[in-house]
């Protein structure tokens, strides 16, 4: 599945924001605005042994925080798009034998919304939907066009021009070019003093890492909105979940020959995605319950200070899970895993920007925030909107 949002923080003149204080913003491929500090704008988009982790409480990120993000974050404006084309488990269930009731009832998933041009490999794009609802990747729209609508969503919200924006981050799994997308979003945005773009390449992580990344290239600001954050990884999870390089079957039977062995280098492809289930689960409730009151701990905040959940949209039993070990109300749960699936890097902002343009979260509300994904890698931020 794809989806974009954006995030953005630009150094604007204080007449631009009626007369605030001029923001850093920040803007990911779902639009997200975010206003980081004194003149600068970012722009930001997105289509560790977990048991030594866990059990050590408090990570070493608590006294790395302190000396990375000591800049303003403030959240000012978001923005969304998703492809036309929209997917059902009904439609899934006339290509593969399963049903509505079997891919809701397991994940939570009830639609996608997928890039149209053909069904390339229709049989692979139904497994992956069912494997916790993975991103369906096909296309005739196009991620940069998705990530600059999305991006464009959050510069009108915030009343922001692009020539403010000082950074572009891409934060994406599937970039249409293997040497960074965020340069594209750039120049479709009509950025004209040449803002630094780059790519961030975490899955569903994604969003986090790319915030505070953005923070960091804020300036000083009172109005600071992210309050703590707590970020791992785990390269040794990442046989429970991973998609990666193989060598191309036939390119493989036609040989070297006789020329020399090893040379030409054969070709390779990317497989499809391979996930242990379960132990991603397990993972997933134990580890991001632990981050999310490591990053609370940090910001001297409890529980009970929080007004909204929001969770990266893997799978709805983890999202129920997660609230319940941490004692969130169903009601204070932001989900809309239903209607567009599993989006990834895109998931928390999709949801956030929904919540922002229907009246749910308003300005001043606190927010834990949490992605956790491929990697393995998770983190979690305790943010202020508006």
């Amino acid at each position: 599945m794809a989806a974009s949002y954006a995030f953005l923080s630009p150094s604007v003149p204080s007449s631009t924001l009626n007369n605030r204080i001029s923001p850093s913003l920040s803007l990911n491929g779902s639009g997200f605005c975010s206003y980081l500090g004194i003149s600068k704008r970012v722009f930001c988009s997105s289509i560790e042994g977990a048991e030594k982790h866990a059990a050590a409480g408090v990570s070493s990120t608590e006294s790395r925080a302190s000396r990375l993000i000591n800049r303003g974050c403030k959240l000012v404006g978001c923005g969304s798009a998703v492809p036309k084309l929209q997917i059902s488990n009904d439609d899934l269930s006339k290509i593969v034998e399963t049903s509505d009731e079997w891919i809701s009832t397991r994940t939570g998933i009830r639609n996608r919304h997928v890039l149209s041009v053909t069904f390339i490999s229709l049989l692979s794009v139904a497994v992956m939907a069912l494997s916790f609802g993975s991103d369906l990747l096909l296309c005739e729209d196009s991620l940069v066009g998705l990530a600059t609508e999305a991006a464009r969503n959050a510069l009108q919200m915030a009343n922001v021009e692009p020539d403010d924006i000082d950074l572009v981050l891409m934060c994406t799994s599937t970039p249409e070019d293997l040497f960074g997308s965020a340069p594209q979003i750039q120049r479709a945005l009509g950025c004209t003093r040449s803002p630094l773009s780059y790519d961030i390449t975490a899955a569903c992580s994604g969003f986090l890492m790319g915030l505070v990344s953005a923070a960091c290239h804020a300036c000083n600001s009172e109005e600071d909105g992210m309050f703590a954050f707590d970020l791992h990884s785990d390269g040794d999870g990442a046989r429970h979940l991973n998609l990666s390089l193989g060598h191309d079957k036939i390119d493989a039977a036609i040989g070297s020959n006789g020329a020399v062995t090893g040379f030409p280098p054969r070709r390779q492809s990317y497989s499809c995605i391979n996930m242990n289930g379960k132990e991603v689960f397990r993972f997933a409730v134990k580890c991001v319950p632990q981050s999310i009151e490591a990053a609370l701990q940090k910001a001297g905040l409890n529980g009970s200070n929080i007004d909204w959940l929001l969770l990266h949209q893997a799978n709805q039993r983890i999202i129920d899970a997660v609230a319940t070990r941490l004692k969130v109300p169903p009601e204070q749960v932001l989900s809309n895993l239903a209607n567009y699936g599993n989006t990834s890097a895109a998931s928390i902002p999709l949801a956030l920007d929904e919540a922002v343009r229907s009246g749910k979260v308003q300005p001043g509300h606190i927010i834990a925030a949490s992605g956790f994904g491929a990697g393995l890698t998770w983190g979690s931020s305790i943010i202020r909107w508006g």
